[in-house]
């Protein structure tokens, strides 16, 4: 165990999609040439220039789930990297939202940033190819318990598929499934007394039953990849637990593509685990504002430039 106070008090967490945009990272590209590096180390692997993609867009082409992935994986491991390389303390444990799963098992040495490159992009095709354009949806329910919001779905299924897949914080939860289902779902949402319920503009519905296949197709690649003992605690998204053998992180990685993301139990169990602080390491705040409803009592600090960094530094070696 670390002996460190802050190390053993400190998360540091990892965003999925939804957080990139264009323009990303470029003040800390400025100040971090571990940014440039890890973005030319992804490139490698893509076959194009991901930093090129990521600064100059299109958004249209940025937001492809196949582009995306890739991108946010690149990100957030160029922000912890910036981060060990300003000798910022190490955390006791490390989490990531979905897709940022793979950020930080990378990131705790457990996966090759290349060999994740080539996990991520496969994982986008696999999600894009398992259902057809239009054909599926997801949306944001705001203002309703959980078991309001599972109620809600298991009427709108009818004969089709929707249901919660993302359990971001208290009172918001994300459905995922058919879009005529989805849409059914958001209709009594409001009825019920929702503060919001709208579509999310994705094209993918992540973490339901209908990426199953796209589970089965991942499986082979997943089987094929190196993957190592995390140097750093992992917690995973279907079940909130560490696993250290390969065997266990595939299959959790595996059952992530159709099972829900459980984010409130996760910092919940952070919490438990005497953690007080939770870095945020990549593009945009929306962990860390989803720690803040989740947790009043954790301090959240977004890294994504230089003025976030020095702040999050400075703040850690005041509670060294």
């Amino acid at each position: 165990m670390n002996q460190n106070p802050v190390e053993n008090s400190l998360a540091i967490v990892f965003p999925g999609q939804g957080s990139q945009s264009v323009g990303m990272l470029a003040a800390l590209a400025e100040t971090s040439p571990e940014v440039r590096r890890t973005f030319e180390e992804a490139s490698a692997i893509l076959g194009y220039d991901l930093w090129k993609l990521v600064q100059e867009g299109p958004g249209e082409e940025l937001n492809k789930t196949e582009k995306t992935q890739p991108a946010m994986l690149a990100a957030g491991t160029a922000v912890w990297r910036a981060w060990t390389d300003a000798e910022g303390p190490r955390p006791f444990c490390m989490a990531g939202h979905s897709l940022g799963e793979y950020t930080a098992l990378v990131c705790a040495g457990s996966l090759k940033l290349t060999a994740a490159v080539e996990l991520v992009q496969e994982r986008g095709r696999c999600m894009q190819s398992a259902v057809p354009d239009g054909s599926g949806a997801m949306a944001a329910i705001l203002g309703l318990e959980d078991d309001a919001v599972r109620d809600i779905c298991a009427v709108a299924a009818e004969d089709e598929v929707v249901s919660a897949v993302n359990f971001n914080s208290p009172g918001q939860v994300v459905i995922a499934g058919h879009t005529g289902a989805v849409e059914r779902a958001i209709l009594l949402a409001r009825e019920k007394g929702a503060k919001r319920a709208i579509k999310l503009p994705v094209s993918v519905p992540s973490h339901c039953a209908l990426m199953k296949p796209a589970a089965e197709a991942f499986g082979q690649l997943l089987n094929e990849t190196e993957i190592g003992k995390p140097d750093i605690p992992v917690i995973h998204n279907v079940d909130v637990t560490r696993q250290d053998e390969p065997s266990g992180i595939r299959a959790r990685l595996q059952q992530q593509l159709y099972q829900p993301v459980r984010w409130v139990e996760t910092i919940q169990h952070l919490a438990g685990q005497g953690i007080n602080t939770v870095l945020e390491a990549g593009p945009g705040k929306v962990l860390n504002g989803l720690t803040r409803r989740i947790d009043k009592s954790l301090t959240g600090l977004p890294v994504y430039d230089p003025d976030s960094l020095a702040s999050a530094l400075a703040s850690c070696r005041r509670d060294s």
